[in-house]
């Protein structure tokens, strides 16, 4: 069910005990720039608030604080085979066979991908930002669960999340040359490029294997949709974090 904090995949409701989903801004204690429901431990807002933010969402979805991974992300494609809570910086990706055990990824603009293998009972969470798309980074992930879990591309159910859209996604020349083509746009103006990182990660997505009926892409964006996700770009920085969400959770 999608509420004021949270939007949730359509998978799960195929999957009964699978918990995939965003939190969104609105339905916590934080003000100015960070209002309401910044999950960001890495922001300049007051610790106080965001540990009282991340109580609140936590408790909305039936979730423990000491079964929940997350870290300082890197914008790299660093992937943590994970069997533990806890807090790991310097990945931008988590895996994970251990069913309560709930991975996170923090974004405000740039794309989360989580991953649910139904056959294996696994799963996995990207953050691919510019730089984690040209590398792939959800694409790998699928790859380190196969060689972790014996997980199969075809096997998989994917959401990509809530990002930034290309209509706002300007980007220098240095950056555009690393995409292909078809994910670039040029509107009228703009004398920039425009990226479409949802279709970018999409095709990845596509070209190792995962069935398209079995992606599912929000269909919001951080700038359009402001008044539920926190905006890294139209907020210049000061604002909060929303946290992409999946685990198993125990019959």
């Amino acid at each position: 069910m999608q509420t004021d904090s949270s939007f949730h995949s359509k998978f799960e409701k195929q999957f009964e005990h699978l918990l995939m989903l965003e939190s969104r801004r609105n339905g916590g204690v934080s003000t100015e720039g960070y209002e309401s429901l910044n999950l960001g431990l890495n922001t300049q807002d007051n610790l106080e608030n965001v540990h009282q933010n991340r109580a609140i969402f936590f408790e909305s979805i039936d979730v423990a604080p000491n079964q929940v991974v997350g870290g300082l992300q890197i914008h790299e494609d660093h992937i943590l085979h994970v069997e533990k809570p806890g807090y790991y910086s310097g990945f931008d990706a988590f895996i994970t066979h251990q069913k309560n055990l709930f991975l996170t990824i923090g974004i405000a603009d740039c794309t989360p991908i989580l991953i649910y293998d139904p056959i294996t009972q696994s799963v996995g969470a990207a953050h691919a930002g510019w730089r984690g798309t040209v590398k792939k980074i959800g694409a790998k992930t699928i790859q380190k669960m196969q060689e972790n879990f014996g997980t199969q591309p075809k096997d998989c159910f994917v959401f990509i999340g809530t990002c930034i859209d290309a209509c706002h996604f300007e980007v220098g020349d240095e950056v555009a040359e690393q995409f292909s083509q078809q994910f670039i746009y040029h509107y009228p103006g703009s004398t920039k490029a425009h990226i479409d990182l949802k279709s970018a990660n999409f095709q990845q997505l596509v070209d190792i294997g995962v069935p398209e009926n079995q992606i599912e892409i929000s269909p919001f964006y951080t700038i359009t949709d402001n008044d539920k996700y926190f905006s890294y770009r139209k907020e210049n920085g000061l604002t909060g974090r929303m946290l992409a969400v999946i685990g198993l959770k125990n019959g």
